[in-house]
């Protein structure tokens, strides 16, 4: 990439003279070589000239002549964090201004390719997205889009510059790169024999946000990741980062990178998945080529039935407290609940319990697995019939138990077709092409920092 900044020819001059008056170094140094750790032999030991600082900070840019300017940075920032209730520190901020401008300059990449191979996006395309985005969001009144963007301190321009450039995108995957990936029928074949001798065995419903890296931008790379970290566990949408952030071909669908195996994912990804639970994030994880960090969405075994998709019939026996009663006393009256409960004999006998103990009986015959709250979904699908969790709730709410009347477990799910299999390769390929893609561009590109 060709990239000229106004005070880097300063500083090189700097550097140059520095280097001039330096005097001679007393004992032979030895240069480091390239290796493939260390591909440019950088030494173990330097010294820099001039401001570490020097366009790492840079706020605005322009791209072969098109100008990125600070209001630009600041309306994509407004998009990124309206999700997120906590307010970012400064050093937080900066960091995120960085990363914004980064993926500024890629969208403008990605549009001027476009154009130039006379694919520009046309004006009414992103018109009809940003329309069907306003319904999406505000129903029948998609006229109040406007409204909140700029509430938040972003603008309707900023969102349709970034739809025009992921329209662009996928126009020129459609046209340079989709038509080039090819998939035989004996790769989809063996992949179905691998899914057939793995059935039974567990595959993950994974997002992911991935950031390249190169040895030069590692540590700010790494910076922007746990930054982009700690926004997710304080409450961001994941799938609002990954849209925003990720440089993998999976951002347009907020990072879901569907079903698969761990197998499939690079080992350090797979590592981190196998430990993980559904709803936890893990990252920044250092893989070939940059970071990533993983959501895990659900997680299921190979071509077999999901449990969370059982159908369950339940009764749930619920008692009230008075509220001027005691801890004590609740006690005790939970104790005696829950001795009365394990004398009920299945769900024939739970009636018994509205006419003994006066509680409450409520009958669902039509309820998932996967719709109960993660603690009470485990505990229920090891049931049997006329079985009971144990007691739950709180003094104010009151204590119930759930009774397992009647369980129908799905079929088993079958291998998927051979044309989906080859749609999930051809995916991983062009995704890999399309990262190639954009780092030529950026090779190519002419940009000045201001």
């Amino acid at each position: 990439m060709k990239v000229f900044s106004k005070s880097c020819a300063l500083l090189a001059a700097a550097g140059l003279m520095g280097l001039a008056a330096a005097p001679a170094p007393t004992g032979a140094q030895t240069q480091a070589q390239p290796t493939a750790d260390n591909p440019f032999g950088l030494p173990q030991d330097f010294s820099i000239f001039g401001s570490e600082e020097s366009g790492e900070r840079s706020a605005t840019a322009v791209v072969n002549g098109y100008v990125i300017t600070g209001t630009d940075i600041d309306q994509r920032v407004a998009l990124v964090t309206a999700a997120s209730e906590n307010e970012l520190s400064e050093q937080e901020l900066q960091r995120l201004k960085v990363q914004i401008l980064r993926n500024l300059i890629d969208e403008t990449l990605k549009i001027q390719a476009a154009q130039a191979l006379e694919m520009a996006v046309e004006r009414s395309e992103v018109e009809t997205t940003y329309q069907q985005l306003a319904v999406q969001n505000f129903g029948q009144n998609p006229e109040r889009m406007d409204e909140y963007l700029r509430s938040i301190g972003s603008s309707p321009t900023a969102l349709k510059r970034q739809i025009e450039g992921e329209i662009a995108w996928d126009n020129l995957l459609r046209r340079n790169v989709i038509p080039f990936v090819n998939v035989s029928i004996e790769e989809v074949n063996e992949v179905l024999k691998r899914m057939e001798d793995s059935r039974g065995t567990d595959e993950y419903r994974l997002g992911e946000i991935y950031l390249s890296a190169t040895q030069e931008n590692r540590a700010a790379v790494l910076q922007n990741a746990q930054a982009i970290m700690e926004q997710l566990r304080q409450g961001g949408s994941f799938v609002a980062y990954a849209r925003q952030y990720s440089e993998a071909s999976t951002a347009a669908v907020g990072g879901d990178l569907g079903w698969i195996r761990l197998g499939q994912l690079p080992p350090a990804l797979g590592n981190a998945a196998r430990e993980m639970q559904p709803g936890q994030l893990q990252g920044p994880i250092e893989i070939p080529g940059g970071f990533s960090i993983l959501y895990l969405i659900n997680k299921r075994q190979v071509l077999m039935a999901n449990p969370e998709d059982a159908v369950l019939s339940l009764r749930q026996i619920s008692i009230d407290f008075p509220t001027d009663m005691t801890q004590e006393q609740a006690e005790a009256k939970v104790n005696e609940f829950a001795t009365f409960v394990q004398s009920l004999r299945g769900c024939a006998d739970a009636e018994r319990a509205r006419q003994e103990i006066g509680a409450t009986v409520v009958a669902n015959d039509q309820i998932t697995a996967g719709s109960l709250p993660e603690q009470l979904r485990s505990i229920i699908l090891n049931l049997q019939i006329g079985q009971t969790t144990p007691p739950f709730g709180s003094p104010q709410e009151g204590v119930r138990v759930l009774m397992l009347c009647g369980r129908d477990d799905p079929p088993d799910v079958g291998a998927p077709t051979a044309a989906q299999i080859e749609d999930q390769i051809k995916e991983e390929r062009i995704s890999k092409r399309a990262q190639r893609y954009l780092r030529d561009l950026r090779n190519d590109a002419y940009i000045e920092y201001n």
